[in-house]
């Protein structure tokens, strides 16, 4: 990797006085970029992506938050260990990072694997979370049991990389120096304008999932599925603030099937002319509805 691609360096391309650190928690080590001032706000990434994809919304987020973004367990600058992919173990990361930084309560917004850890750490830690904006994706129920192995909707993308990712051992062999291939099929797959995620960004990305390492970590949120729908059915409905947000050609569908079961006080949007990756095709929609539903109840 070069220089210009590291996290420091990136991070300190965003205005904001954005910057990179670490911690120890959990039991695990996890990077994170944090800058801006405010209320505290966590931003959690999906799959195959880290911090990086909230670049075009973290330096108007700073201006009221200050923005923590975190690379999940397994992700980029964070550690990869063995086990802990269960999103109830991930939730836990994310809340004794915020203790480790002297937060009691932030906001929390996750996209994709980010917005299953958000709403684990709602449920499991209700008294730290104030507001979370699932982006997206639900967090996983029994509903993935309901879908086929043969792509039903010729005209919508069928994930077969859910089962892919279940897999151990061969995804390694396959995607070791070859994951921009991956990220480059997925993004044709699910952005409507290929130019919203730059050369720039898919290097970054292919970076930090081209060892087998962390093809093996980032397989590991999907492998801990199983527990995550378990888990999920021993949760009473949310009773933090949720809101639904994603895009009107990605996955909003789901989170407008699931937040129903999930949630008390939920609101569901989406966000025109989007793909999966709502924070780099529309940011600027998205930056407005979180500022909207984050600045909602605020204490000071």
């Amino acid at each position: 990797m070069t220089d210009r691609y590291t996290d420091a360096a990136l991070a300190a391309t965003l205005s904001g006085d954005f910057r990179s650190e670490h911690a120890e928690v959990n039991g695990t080590r996890l990077h994170y970029v944090i800058g801006g001032t405010g209320s505290p706000l966590v931003l959690l990434p999906g799959w195959p992506q880290t911090w990086w994809q909230f670049r075009k919304i973290m330096p108007a987020l700073a201006e009221h938050h200050r923005v923590i973004a975190v690379d999940l367990r397994g992700m980029g600058g964070s550690a990869k260990p063995a086990a802990g992919y269960d999103k109830k173990t991930m939730a836990k990361d994310i809340h004794e990072l915020l203790r480790h930084l002297g937060i009691e309560q932030a906001d929390v917004a996750g996209h994709d694997i980010g917005a299953m850890v958000a709403h684990s750490f709602a449920a499991n830690h209700p008294e730290t979370a104030r507001r979370i904006a699932l982006i997206d994706v639900p967090h996983p129920d029994d509903s993935l049991d309901e879908i086929p192995m043969l792509p039903p909707h010729p005209d919508r993308v069928h994930p077969w990389w859910f089962a892919f990712n279940h897999l151990h051992g061969l995804p390694e062999q396959l995607l070791a120096g070859r994951s921009r291939h991956l990220i480059d099929w997925l993004y044709q797959a699910m952005l409507l304008d290929q130019g919203k995620i730059d050369e720039q960004a898919r290097t970054v990305y292919a970076n930090a999932y081209d060892q087998p390492e962390a093809i093996r970590a980032g397989n590991g949120w999907y492998q801990t599925w199983r527990q995550d729908i378990a888990d999920n059915r021993g949760y009473a409905k949310l009773t933090t603030p949720v809101l639904g947000v994603g895009g009107d050609q990605g996955y909003h569908y789901a989170t407008a099937r699931a937040l129903p079961k999930q949630a008390n006080d939920y609101e569901l949007v989406e966000i025109a002319d989007s793909g999966h990756y709502v924070a780099e095709e529309q940011p600027e929609a998205l930056v407005a509805e979180l500022r909207r539903f984050f600045a909602a109840d605020k204490i000071g």
